[in-house]
C-alpha cells in the first residue's frame, strides 16, 4: 500500500489530466479557469488575486492578459495615476466559468459515484485536515 503523501501524488496527476481534458473543451487552461472563479467571486485587482492564487506577479500577469484577449475579463485602470488595474468577469465569461463549474460537477459525480454520502463526507473532512496542516507546514518552511 502506497503512503498517503505517495497516494496523493497520484491522485492529483490523475487529477490534473482530467482536469487539463476538460478545461481544454473549453479553451482554458486550469490556472484560467481557477482566475475566472475568483474574478467572479469579487477579487478584482492584482493584489488580490496574488494572495489568493499565490501567484508571482509576471505569472499572474499572463494569465490575465490571456483573459483579456478571449474576452472572458475586462479590465479598467483606475486611480490618480491610472495605474491600477481592476479586473472584471465578462457575460461571455462568466457563462464560460458556469459551465465549466457544470461540468467540473459532473465529473466529480462520476468519480464518486459508488461513494456512499458517509465516504465523501469523511474524505472531504481528512482532505480539509490535510490542507490545513500542509498549509501550517509551509508557513514553518517559508520562516
Amino acid at each position: 500500500m502506497k503512503s498517503s503523501l505517495a497516494a496523493l501524488l497520484t491522485v492529483t496527476k490523475a487529477q490534473q489530466a482530467l482536469l487539463r481534458q476538460l478545461t481544454r473543451q473549453y479553451h482554458l487552461t486550469i490556472a484560467e479557469w481557477q482566475l475566472l472563479d475568483y474574478i467572479g467571486g469579487g477579487a478584482n485587482t492584482q493584489e488580490s488575486l496574488a494572495q489568493q492564487t499565490r501567484l508571482d506577479t509576471s505569472t499572474l500577469s499572463r494569465q490575465l492578459k490571456g483573459l483579456v484577449t478571449k474576452e472572458l475579463i475586462s479590465k479598467e485602470a483606475v486611480g490618480r495615476d491610472k495605474r491600477q488595474l481592476i479586473y472584471t468577469i465578462t457575460e461571455q465569461g462568466a457563462a464560460t466559468a458556469a459551465a465549466m463549474n457544470t461540468a467540473f460537477e459532473e465529473l466529480s459525480d462520476q468519480i464518486f459515484e459508488h461513494w456512499s454520502p458517509d465516504e465523501r463526507n469523511l474524505l472531504q473532512i481528512l482532505l480539509n485536515r490535510l490542507a490545513k496542516s500542509m498549509d501550517r507546514q509551509r508557513n514553518l518552511s517559508s520562516k
